[in-house]
């Protein structure tokens, strides 16, 4: 029974002072995880275009944006410039990899990234991620070996590049278990390991759902592990925050249930690709966010 933590760095203010919180709190509870950084500037205040796109101003006034980024974030690349995240916070994500968990790539410009890879052309799309790998490697000294997409957002070139760039797996979709992908029957050699369970912030606001009894909602969804395991999501700026107790409570339940919270890569040295289903890549609706995600969709049969 294994639960993978996929830790999702979004911004300037969850490098700096969410991640070090999630760190204490691994370590605290033994558990691994992966962390995905956002590399470049942040231009968070850029997301107020998103006002327009059906379900974005009711999840932001559910979750309460500004208590967990802070209105500065909000201002950055608006009224305020966009610090950049690797150029200012290197010793910080190396203290991640020094302390035991694995590091991958989220985005260069992570607004950039999750509102215009959708439409973005090839040339466009390698770009973005080549000045990732380009920044990761000069904060790691080596190369990254896993990403996962900003927002669930991915086209068919970003797909293709995951194979073509030698990434081991990549976590850009959300789905029930992991997958080779597949775009208009073309295969794309690169494993995914979607996200399979909901965030907090796509659960508090809903169904009397509540940052006091969120962790217990999460937990009974994994009262019944599947033979895959689980793969969660949680983000620095949020459980590396002002939901920090409500993340402890789901390690400890996930504990006393059983399961052995790992990072991404074991579930990834686990999996003998002859075997893993081959799915269609679908784009659609996920409960409590806003546009299209990527999905893992019905499986392929050549």
């Amino acid at each position: 029974m294994k639960l993978a933590l996929k830790v999702d760095v979004d911004t300037y203010h969850g490098t700096r002072k969410g991640v070090p919180r999630l760190l204490e709190i691994l370590k605290k509870h033994g558990a691994g995880a992966t962390f995905f950084f956002s590399l470049g500037p942040d231009h968070t205040g850029r997301a107020v275009k998103r006002a327009f796109r059906r379900g974005f101003v009711a999840k932001v006034s559910r979750t309460s944006v500004v208590s967990h980024y802070g209105l500065r974030t909000l201002l950055y690349g608006t009224l305020l410039p966009g610090p950049d995240i690797g150029r200012r916070c290197g010793e910080v994500m190396r203290s991640v990899r020094d302390g035991g968990f694995e590091v991958g790539i989220h985005s260069w410009d992570h607004v950039k990234w999750q509102d215009g890879v959708g439409a973005a052309g090839a040339a466009w799309t390698e770009r973005q991620i080549q000045l990732a790998r380009e920044r990761f490697e000069a904060i790691f000294g080596e190369p990254a070996r896993a990403h996962a997409a900003a927002g669930w957002q991915m086209n068919l070139h970003a797909l293709r590049l995951t194979q073509r760039l030698g990434f081991d797996y990549c976590s850009d979709s959300r789905g029930t278990c992991p997958f080779i992908p597949v775009w208009r029957a073309e295969i794309v050699a690169c494993p995914q390991l979607p996200t399979t369970l909901p965030t907090l912030d796509e659960l508090i606001g809903t169904n009397g759902l509540t940052a006091k009894n969120v962790a217990e909602h999460v937990l009974g969804l994994t009262r019944n592990p599947p033979a895959a395991g689980h793969v969660y999501t949680l983000h620095a700026e949020l459980e590396g925050g002002k939901l920090a107790g409500a993340f402890e409570t789901m390690l400890s339940g996930w504990n006393t249930q059983g399961y052995e919270l790992v990072p991404l890569r074991t579930l990834a040295e686990a999996l003998d690709l002859k075997s893993l289903p081959r799915n269609e890549v679908a784009l659609g609706p996920v409960t409590g966010r806003s546009g299209p995600l990527t999905l893992q969709g019905k499986e392929f049969l050549s």
